[in-house]
C-alpha cells in the first residue's frame, strides 16, 4: 500500500483529459459571457471537477475490481493487484471525493451541482452498476458523463447552459465510443475472459470496425458543426480539418483492413485528438473571437 496506488486508483490520465475540457468550457464560458475569471473560482471549479472524475474511477475501480482480476490489461491495478487492500479503502476514497466535488460545486451554483451529480450517476449508476456487464450499448449511455464534464465546467462559471455549451459537450460524447470500441477491438481477448458485451465482443469484427469508422467519420463532421453554427471562427475550422483528417484516415484504414495494429493506432490517436480540439477552440475564442 502506498500513496501512489490510491492516486493510481482514481486513474490519472483519464481524469487529466476530462478536466480540460472542462477548463477549457470555464475559459470559453468566462470569455463569451462577460464573467470574471477570477483564479480563486478557477481553482474551486478546477477541484471540483477533478475530485468528481477522480471519485468516480476510484468508486469504479472498486466495483470492477473481480474483472479487473481477469484481463491481462487491468490485472496490475491497484486492487486486483492487492496494492491497496482491503478493497473497501477504495471505495471510501472515491465516496470522500465525490462528496467533496459535489460541495464545491454546491456552493457555487446548483446548475453544476446537478450536473455534476447527473454525471456521477451515469458513470457509477448507469455504466457500471447497470449496463456495463449487461448490455453492448453500455458505452453510448455511459459516455454521457463525458459530455457532462464539459457541460458543468460551463455552468460552474456562467451559471447557465447554451448552445455552444451542448456542442461542446456533445463532441465529447460522440468521442467516447470511437475511444473505447477502438480499445476493447485491441485487447479483444481479455474482455471475452472477463464476459463483458462490449459492442466489438457482440459483433463479428466487420461490424466492430465499421462501427467505428462510422463513429470516426461523425465525431470530424461534428468537429466542422461549431463552425457552421458560428460559435467558432475560420482558424478553428482549420485546426479542426486538419485533426479530422488522420482520424478519418485511421478509420477508413482499420475498415480496410481491420487488425490490432490499426485498432491501437486509432485508440492512441484519440486522445491527443480530442485535447487538441478543446485546445483550438480555447486559442480561438482568446485571439479571434468577436464576441
Amino acid at each position: 500500500m502506498s500513496i501512489r496506488s490510491y492516486f493510481e486508483v482514481t486513474k490519472p490520465k483519464t481524469v487529466a483529459l476530462l478536466v480540460f475540457t472542462s477548463l477549457v468550457a470555464m475559459v470559453i464560458a468566462s470569455r463569451l459571457k462577460g464573467t470574471e475569471l477570477t483564479s480563486e473560482l478557477l481553482l474551486s471549479g478546477l477541484i471540483a471537477i477533478t475530485a468528481g472524475c477522480a471519485g468516480c474511477n476510484a468508486v469504479t475501480c472498486y466495483l470492477d475490481r473481480d474483472i479487473d482480476a481477469l484481463m491481462m490489461r487491468t490485472r496490475t491495478r491497484p486492487l486486483p493487484s492487492g496494492k491497496i487492500s482491503p478493497p473497501y479503502r477504495a471505495l471510501w476514497l472515491g465516496s470522500i471525493l465525490i462528496v467533496i466535488s459535489l460541495v464545491l460545486s454546491l456552493i457555487r451554483n446548483f446548475l453544476s451541482f446537478a450536473l455534476l451529480a447527473l454525471g456521477v450517476f451515469d458513470n457509477v449508476i448507469v455504466y457500471s452498476l447497470l449496463l456495463k456487464r449487461r448490455n453492448p450499448l453500455n458505452i453510448l449511455l455511459g459516455g454521457i458523463s463525458g459530455g457532462l464534464v464539459v457541460a458543468f465546467g460551463w455552468a460552474y462559471i456562467a451559471e447557465s447552459l447554451s448552445l455552444t455549451a451542448i456542442v461542446m459537450a456533445a463532441l465529447v460524447v460522440l468521442w467516447i465510443p470511437n475511444h473505447i470500441w477502438s480499445l476493447v477491438l485491441y485487447h479483444r481477448e481479455d474482455y471475452e475472459v472477463a464476459r463483458i458485451p462490449m459492442l466489438p465482443i457482440v459483433v463479428e469484427e466487420e461490424e466492430a470496425v465499421r462501427c467505428i469508422a462510422l463513429m470516426s467519420v461523425l465525431l470530424v463532421v461534428f468537429s466542422v458543426l461549431p463552425f457552421i453554427l458560428g460559435i467558432f471562427s475560420f482558424p478553428y475550422l482549420a485546426v479542426a480539418g486538419i485533426l479530422g483528417a488522420p482520424l478519418l484516415a485511421l478509420g477508413l484504414l482499420l475498415f480496410i483492413r481491420p487488425s490490432k495494429r490499426n485498432a491501437w493506432r486509432v485508440f492512441k490517436f484519440s486522445s491527443p485528438y480530442l485535447a487538441a480540439v478543446f485546445l483550438a477552440m480555447m486559442i480561438d475564442v482568446l485571439l479571434f473571437s468577436k464576441w
